[in-house]
């Protein structure tokens, strides 16, 4: 006859459940996410065109066809923009694709103009020229990074100049030099200051219009769209000078309104409570 167990009796060795013993359930095998076997084709399509972009515009520099990598880089920008516009209209956004945008923008956007620069105007400066084209890529990386782990209500701004802007604005200046004949060791100085402000730019904590607010679906008023034909007919007039132009004054604008908006704070703190 078998002894019944008391209820105070402790169970044996082999009997002890895996909770009171201490040893965790082993998950099952089935029980494992598995990783994705497949990523989205189109928007990583237009990624992938944006990275050639700037390979391009590497490659173009090093035999001295400066004009054709200022416009490899402006593609490599629409191609940035198009894949995040395409991969948020047909839902196919992904963390692959995150990070395959983010190491693809740091070749076209830090690594390419900073390339393409240092052909043009820096080679000539030895260390200096270097130094400044490893600040800019630094920068770039540091804005890529931040960007990658903030989380903002506020989508309608950047934090800091957006690095495919930072690029374009590189390119339009070294564009505009070409265009007008501007000997490159007349201006290498200048260069160097402008292209270490535009660095600093990228990871400043200014803000700057992001319009992603912007829905182009929208109707236009019809004098908005004698605005845009205006604006269509001066770029055609001197692309290179509107597109430099158009860089200057978001730059510009983002540090105006920084400035007043610090300026109105520091107002309105001096005053007294009451007055």
């Amino acid at each position: 006859m078998t002894k019944p167990i008391k209820p105070n009796d402790k169970p044996s060795k082999g009997t002890q459940s895996a909770k009171t013993s201490g040893i965790s359930s082993v998950p099952s095998i089935e029980s494992i996410k598995k990783p994705a076997k497949g990523i989205y084709v189109l928007p990583n399509l237009f990624t992938t065109a944006g990275l050639f972009a700037g390979f391009y515009a590497i490659m173009q520099s090093r035999i001295g066809n400066f004009e054709a990598a200022c416009l490899a880089i402006y593609a490599a920008m629409i191609m940035d923009i198009l894949d995040g516009r395409l991969a948020r209209l047909t839902n196919t956004m992904s963390d692959f694709g995150s990070e395959y945008d983010s190491l693809a923008d740091m070749v076209s956007f830090g690594v390419a103009p900073a390339m393409v620069m240092y052909e043009f105007a820096f080679s000539s400066l030895g260390k200096l020229g270097s130094l400044v084209a490893f600040v800019y890529i630094a920068c770039t990386a540091l804005r890529l990074a931040r960007f990658n782990v903030q989380k903002l209500d506020e989508k309608r701004y950047f934090v800091g100049v957006p690095s495919p802007g930072a690029a374009a604005l590189i390119a339009s200046l070294i564009w505009v030099c070409i265009d007008y004949k501007v000997a490159a060791l007349d201006v290498r100085y200048g260069l160097v200051i402008v292209m270490v402000l535009v660095a600093l730019s990228m990871v400043s904590n200014i803000q700057y219009r992001s319009f992603k607010d912007v829905d182009f679906r929208d109707k236009m008023p019809f004098v908005g769209l004698i605005l845009l034909v205006i604006a269509i007919a001066i770029i055609y007039l001197d692309p290179p000078l509107a597109f430099l132009s158009i860089g200057v004054i978001y730059l510009v604008s983002g540090t105006i309104g920084y400035a007043y908006g610090k300026f109105s704070l520091n107002k309105a703190s001096k005053q007294k409570p009451g007055s």
